[in-house]
């Protein structure tokens, strides 16, 4: 049951760029759509699982949910910039390799819950075919490397996009455990009810985080000035979409059972998702060899995620 409901973050986050991407709007105003609708779901946990199970939201809790908030907004615009200047197809199996290098390495160094030298060989192991993966996933065509084709210049700005992506999200993943590590919160709040009550607690509180961070980035960075338009309204489809995802990861974070590492490799899986989306949906063109290299990749990534899902045994 645990396994299942850890998969559920792949599927909708995988829909989350093809949703936005189809709703349309400026990365500004997809991102703060996305999270004023994260704000409702978060809203909803608050009202019908966190009041009547008298869950307690301490100070604490609100700023480790704030803190996580404003990481989250710094990833999702800087991802959604990249699918503009790359396309999803192209941009998202590389975010998705950045952070699961970046999110299983963090949770098992700095979090320690790879204990032994045979569990970090098989994480690392794990780790390194959904990055081959992925970056298969994401290879150019043979006519582009035979006419050295230059990437676009928007390529380009669409990595750095995609670094600054990749920072805050590992920060908005780790965030809340690592607050815990370091006693912050207490490990009994932590622990409580297998960490539902920690995570749910904090939802909300995350959620009002990540419209602070969209409205400054907006604003100060991309100097947007048509946030409050149609296209904001329609991301809030985009953000409860994301935010179910968002919900389950955290649980299963929590979980003993699955752990931080895991179960932020797991939720990459929607690398499937998007990839085949962007092709299929969205309708971006892929040549025969690169759908070659596609297929590799995507059995890749399975077999790297069905091996750190079994860490815990080893």
């Amino acid at each position: 049951m645990s396994i299942l409901l850890a998969l559920i973050p792949p599927l909708t986050w995988g829909a989350t760029g093809i949703i936005g991407t189809k709703l349309g709007g400026s990365a500004a105003q997809q991102t703060f759509g996305e999270s004023c609708g994260a704000l409702i779901l978060g809203l909803g946990v608050y009202s019908f699982f966190v009041i009547p199970n008298v869950i307690q939201v301490s100070g604490k809790i609100w700023l480790v949910g704030l803190g996580s908030g404003l990481f989250w907004a710094v990833g999702t615009a800087g991802q959604f910039i990249a699918y503009k200047k790359m396309g999803v197809s192209a941009a998202f199996p590389l975010s998705t390799a950045a952070q699961i290098v970046a999110n299983a390495l963090l949770a098992a160094s700095i979090l320690g819950e790879w204990a032994t030298v045979k569990i970090w060989a098989f994480g690392i192991l794990s780790i390194a075919l959904v990055t081959i993966g992925a970056l298969a996933i994401a290879a150019r065509s043979k006519a582009e490397k035979r006419l050295s084709q230059a990437r676009p210049k928007s390529y380009g700005e669409g990595l750095l996009a995609l670094l600054a992506s990749t920072i805050g999200f590992a920060l908005y993943f780790i965030f809340p455990n690592l607050l815990v590590k370091f006693g912050f919160i207490s490990h009994h709040v932590r622990n409580a009810n297998n960490g539902i009550n920690y995570m749910t607690a904090m939802i909300t509180p995350q959620a009002i985080g990540q419209i602070i961070g969209s409205l400054i980035i907006a604003l100060v960075i991309l100097h947007e000035r048509q946030l409050f338009r149609l296209p904001t309204v329609k991301n809030f489809a985009t953000g409860i979409n994301w935010a179910i995802g968002n919900l389950f990861m955290f649980i299963s974070a929590a979980n003993p059972t699955i752990g931080q590492a895991t179960a932020t490799t797991l939720s990459q899986l929607g690398i499937i998702v998007g990839t085949f989306g962007g092709i299929y949906v969205l309708h971006e063109y892929k040549t025969a060899d690169q759908m070659v290299k596609i297929v590799a990749g995507t059995v890749l990534v399975i077999i790297g995620s069905i091996l750190i899902t079994n860490l815990k045994v080893l």
